[in-house]
């Protein structure tokens, strides 16, 4: 019964965003809604923003309901407070995608929308001491999902990789009602995939990428209430995006510009600038994922007791990396601005 039901919330997570955002995309070209190409833009055609609701629908449907009906499952205020988290978040995003909010409200929205779930998680038995540390958390992860998704697929890709991964590391616990809700994620990304593969046809959108944030960060936080421990392979698991988002945020600041402006100044948005496809960019980013990010994540879950060094050790060969990325990028920039000018 249990693998009917996990089946079933799976299929549905799937169609239901199939539909979704086919309607979505109808409705964002009779609305008008357009992100149309510029310099702070990676794409060179007008193009549908908003698909992402179809994402959001479905999971808000989906995700209690396996939270709540599948072996080991969580109590309902947990699975509650996470669908109205969800809904806050996306309604912010909704109604940005139709007409920019302010800075300030779209903040407010995002820290009361951690705040709760943070606070339902918290109330499980955990001190409330890691309320201020949590808040952090889930605003950044909102927001970082929101800096990253800035070229085809690559969103929806991440978050298939995430997703998945987190299913696999909740199965491993033996917690499959957390599992299914992890994979109704991943599987809802890739229906939403089908629509955004390069050349994309509809974007995410705020609506989307900020939910997708949000729920990586909740799905991360019920792992972690399991058990601390798995903080550290947690963070290698989001590492493509965490340490791109991070890093471009703290160099705006150290360089003196102004950090919260729009700027393509990410890694991905670099390598795309130089020439390469959008394509190309996903491929780099799962190739970093398959190669590096699975196997040091499976390993400090399998040896929690080193998981810590193993993290630090990952992060800074990996900043290293994205130092010496980042470096050629901005090399190749120059050197073909200065053949332009000749």
């Amino acid at each position: 019964m249990s693998n009917f039901l996990a089946t079933g919330w799976l299929l549905a997570a799937f169609l239901i965003t199939v539909v979704l955002v086919r309607v979505a995309l109808v409705y964002a070209r009779r609305r008008g809604m357009l992100d149309l190409p510029g310099q702070r833009r990676s794409h060179s055609v007008p193009t549908p923003r908003g698909g992402g609701i179809g994402v959001v629908l479905a999971l808000i449907i989906c995700m209690p309901g396996a939270l709540l009906s599948l072996p080991s499952p969580w109590s309902a205020a947990v699975a509650v407070s996470l669908d109205v988290a969800l809904s806050i978040v996306a309604m912010v995003g909704w109604w940005d995608d139709h007409r920019p909010l302010p800075v300030m409200p779209r903040f407010g929205a995002q820290m009361l929308a951690v705040m709760l779930f943070s606070a339902t998680l918290l109330a499980t038995g955990l001190s409330w001491w890691w309320l201020p540390l949590l808040l952090v958390a889930g605003v950044w992860c909102i927001n970082l999902h929101n800096f990253m998704d800035g070229i085809d697929g690559l969103l929806a890709q991440q978050t298939i990789f995430v997703g998945f991964g987190l299913a696999l590391i909740s199965r491993s616990l033996a917690q499959p009602a957390l599992a299914i809700a992890a994979a109704a994620m991943a599987i809802s990304a890739a229906g939403f995939w089908l629509y955004n593969r390069p050349p994309a046809r509809i974007f995410m959108g705020d609506v989307g990428s900020g939910s997708i944030g949000l729920l990586i960060f909740a799905l991360s936080a019920m792992l972690w209430r399991v058990n601390h421990a798995l903080l550290w392979p947690l963070l290698i698991l989001s590492s493509a995006f965490l340490l791109d988002a991070t890093l471009t945020l703290v160099m705006r600041m150290l360089t003196g510009k102004r950090w919260h402006s729009a700027h393509r100044e990410h890694l991905y948005q670099w390598m795309t600038r130089r020439g390469g496809s959008h394509a190309g960019t996903d491929a780099q980013y799962i190739a970093w994922n398959l190669l590096l990010v699975a196997p040091f994540t499976w390993f400090s879950c399998t040896h929690l007791n080193t998981a810590l060094p193993v993290t630090i050790a990952f992060y800074v060969f990996a900043a290293a990396l994205w130092l010496t990325l980042k470096r050629r990028c901005l090399r190749r920039n120059l050197t073909k601005d200065r053949h332009v000018i000749a």
